[in-house]
């Protein structure tokens, strides 16, 4: 798993975020299922999809707040 720069993040397109937390989450459960059967490799794995998650979820929420404006 590589970790998504805010850069990257910020030339997505509002559709294609949703898309793309969708896409993190069905990941965060496969990894936690796989740490709870004790296959997951990488622990650090978890880490990274969940900071990936918040990125997205900042760039989404600061797009809500400009339009209000």
């Amino acid at each position: 798993v590589v970790a998504m720069k805010i850069s990257e993040v910020r030339e997505l397109s509002t559709g294609e975020l949703k898309e793309k937390l969708y896409s993190l989450k069905e990941q965060l459960f496969e990894l936690k299922r796989k740490k709870a059967v004790g296959t997951l490799e990488r622990g650090e794995d978890v880490i990274t999809v969940r900071r990936d998650i918040a990125r997205v979820n900042m760039v989404l929420r600061e797009r809500e707040l400009n339009e209000a404006k």
